[in-house]
C-alpha cells in the first residue's frame, strides 16, 4: 500500500523549457461586429472560434488586442489559457471606448507589442469584417512588411451584409442609424483584408459556417513552424521513493513463503 502511494522525498532543481509560437489575435469589437449575418453575431461567433483554437494550443503563447476607433492590448501574450479565456469572455463592443473602425491603429498596436523579439517567431491574426472607416490600413501593412511581419486576416460577415442591431438605453434592441438618421448596413470588405495579407506575405481566409478560418491558419501555417524557446523556468523534481517499501514488501513475502514451505515439510 505504501509503495502504491508513491512516496517522495528529496528533490533536485531542473530547468524546464517551453517551446511554441506567439499568436497575437487582433479582434474587431466595433458595433458592426454585432451584425447577425453570422450567428449568433460576428463577435460572438469569433469568440467561439477562438475558444476552439485554444484547445489545439500546446506550449504556444496567445494574446489579444481589441480595436474599434482605437486599439488596446487586453491580454498580453500568455500560456495561461484559463486566464486568457477570462479576458476573452469579457470582450464586447464596449471594450474600446472610441467607436468606429480603424485597422491602421490596430496593426500599429500589434507591431508595437511584437517589437521586443524576433518577428519570425510571432504571428498576427486580424479578425474583422474589414469595414474600415478611418486611417490608412495599407500604410500600416507596409510598415508591417518592412518589419518582416506576416499578417493573417480572417474576414467575418457576408458581402450582402445586414443592418446592425444594437441595444438602446431602455435595454431593447433597435437598428443602428447614422448621424443623418439612415440605417447602417455593414458588409464584409474581403478585398481590403486580402490586400493587407498579400502586402505582408500572410494569408486571407473568409470565415464560413463549417470553417471559421483561425483553425485553418493555425493548422496549415503556424503549427508547422519551428517552435522557438518561449521561456524556461526552474521546477522541483522530487525523487520517487516507492522502491524501498516495495523491496521490503517483496522480502516479507519471500520470508512468509519460506516459512510456509518449512511447515509443509515438517
Amino acid at each position: 500500500i505504501i509503495a502504491l502511494a508513491r512516496p517522495q522525498w528529496g528533490f533536485e532543481w531542473r530547468e524546464i523549457k517551453r517551446k511554441g509560437t506567439d499568436i497575437l489575435l487582433v479582434i474587431d469589437v466595433s458595433k458592426s461586429m454585432l451584425t447577425q449575418d453570422v450567428k449568433p453575431n460576428r463577435l460572438e461567433r469569433t469568440k467561439l472560434a477562438v475558444k476552439d483554437l485554444i484547445k489545439k494550443l500546446k506550449g504556444d503563447r496567445i494574446g489579444t488586442i481589441a480595436f474599434a476607433g482605437d486599439a488596446f492590448l487586453v491580454c498580453p501574450l500568455t500560456s495561461d489559457y484559463s486566464g486568457f479565456m477570462l479576458s476573452l469572455n469579457d470582450l464586447d463592443v464596449d471594450s474600446v471606448p472610441r467607436g468606429g473602425t480603424n485597422l491602421s491603429v490596430a496593426i500599429d498596436e500589434a507591431l508595437k507589442n511584437h517589437s521586443d523579439e524576433k518577428v519570425e517567431d510571432k504571428a498576427i491574426i486580424i479578425i474583422t469584417d474589414g469595414d474600415n472607416l478611418e486611417g490608412d490600413p495599407m500604410a500600416a501593412a507596409k510598415r508591417a512588411k518592412e518589419a518582416g511581419v506576416n499578417i493573417y486576416t480572417v474576414g467575418i460577415g457576408t458581402k450582402e451584409g445586414e443592418l446592425i442591431q444594437v441595444k438602446n438605453e431602455r435595454g431593447s434592441f433597435e437598428f443602428l442609424k447614422d448621424k443623418k438618421g439612415n440605417f447602417v448596413k455593414s458588409r464584409l470588405n474581403d478585398k481590403l483584408l486580402g490586400q493587407i495579407s498579400l502586402e505582408t506575405g500572410g494569408v486571407y481566409v473568409k470565415a464560413s459556417g463549417s470553417e471559421f478560418g483561425i483553425d485553418l491558419i493555425y493548422d496549415r501555417y503556424l503549427s508547422s513552424r519551428e517552435k522557438k524557446e518561449l521561456e524556461s523556468k526552474q521546477e522541483k523534481l522530487y525523487y520517487q521513493r516507492f522502491q524501498l517499501p516495495l523491496l521490503i514488501a517483496l522480502a516479507l513475502l519471500l520470508y512468509q513463503t519460506g516459512l510456509s514451505s518449512k511447515k509443509e515439510v515438517v
